[in-house]
C-alpha cells in the first residue's frame, strides 16, 4: 500500500500536494485541515483517513475523529494530532501508547519533521512537518512509504520548497 501522510495544511492546498498525492494508494492526514476544501480536493485523488487538529471546526471534525487507529496491511497504526514523540509523549495519551503501542505511531502539530524509533515501545514515530503555509516552519514537507505485510518499507522525505511569507506576517 502506497501512503502519502501530511499534517498542518491549514487550508492550503496546491499543485504540488496533488501531484504527490496521486502516487498514493491512501492518504492520511495528521491534523490542523483548516478546511473541508483540503479533505475534499484529497478525497478526489484517493481514499483519505485522518485526524481533527487543534485549529480544525466542527465541519472536519464531523468526519475526522481525534485519534483514528486501524490496521494496514498488518501494521497497526495509530494517528492523532497532537502526540509528541518518543521520549516525550503528550501526557494525555502517554499511558495509552505504553499500555498498547501501534507499530507505527503519527502525529503532526508541531510542524516539526520527525522519522524515528522508539526503541523502547519498539514503534515507529513519523511526523510529515507541514505541508501549509501558515506556521514557522520554513520548509513545507510530507512524507510518502509504503507498508507490506506489516512493514514500512521506504519512507521519503517530499520537500514542498520553503514556506512563503504571508503578506499578513510582514
Amino acid at each position: 500500500m502506497k501512503i502519502l501522510l501530511l499534517s498542518d495544511t491549514h487550508s492550503h492546498i496546491d499543485d504540488a500536494m496533488k501531484k504527490h498525492a496521486s502516487w498514493a494508494q491512501e492518504i492520511w492526514h495528521a491534523g490542523d485541515w483548516g478546511s473541508m476544501h483540503v479533505f475534499d480536493e484529497l478525497s478526489k485523488i484517493a481514499p483519505v483517513k485522518g485526524v481533527y487538529g487543534n485549529i480544525d471546526g466542527q465541519e472536519i471534525r464531523a468526519v475526522n475523529p481525534l485519534h483514528r487507529r486501524f490496521t494496514c496491511e498488518g501494521l497497526d497504526v495509530w494517528i492523532t494530532h497532537i502526540g509528541g514523540y518518543p521520549g516525550r509523549y503528550e501526557p494525555k495519551i502517554r499511558d495509552r501508547i505504553k499500555a498498547s503501542p501501534p507499530g507505527l505511531f503519527i502525529c503532526g502539530h508541531s510542524h516539526i519533521l520527525k522519522i524515528m524509533r522508539d526503541p523502547k515501545l519498539g514503534l515507529m514515530h513519523f511526523n510529515p512537518g507541514a505541508a501549509g503555509v501558515y506556521g514557522f516552519h520554513q520548509v513545507r514537507t510530507m512524507i510518502r512509504f509504503e507498508v507490506n505485510t506489516g512493514r514500512i518499507l521506504n519512507p521519503a522525505v517530499i520537500e514542498l520548497g520553503p514556506r512563503i511569507v504571508m503578506s499578513d506576517e510582514l
